[in-house]
């Protein structure tokens, strides 16, 4: 499944711009730490203002309606 083009643009200007990686292992590191960032602590408005790792868990027990994406 490909990754959004939305959220590589995120990563792109949100972590990939503000640093200079020395070695593919400070990149690794940088990604690693924002993917954490992204999935658990940055709120999303599409998903009701949500990280997504907890939209997912609470709509495995609540059924919850997403903002309309206006395309």
């Amino acid at each position: 499944m490909p990754i959004s083009s939305r959220f590589t643009d995120t990563l792109e200007y949100e972590c990939l711009r503000r640093f200079a990686f020395h070695s593919y292992a400070d990149a690794y590191h940088e990604v690693a730490e924002y993917m954490d960032f992204y999935n658990n602590r940055r709120i999303h408005s599409s998903i009701l203002d949500l990280a997504p790792n907890e939209f997912y868990q609470r709509n495995q027990t609540e059924e919850l309606t997403i903002k309309e994406v206006r395309v």
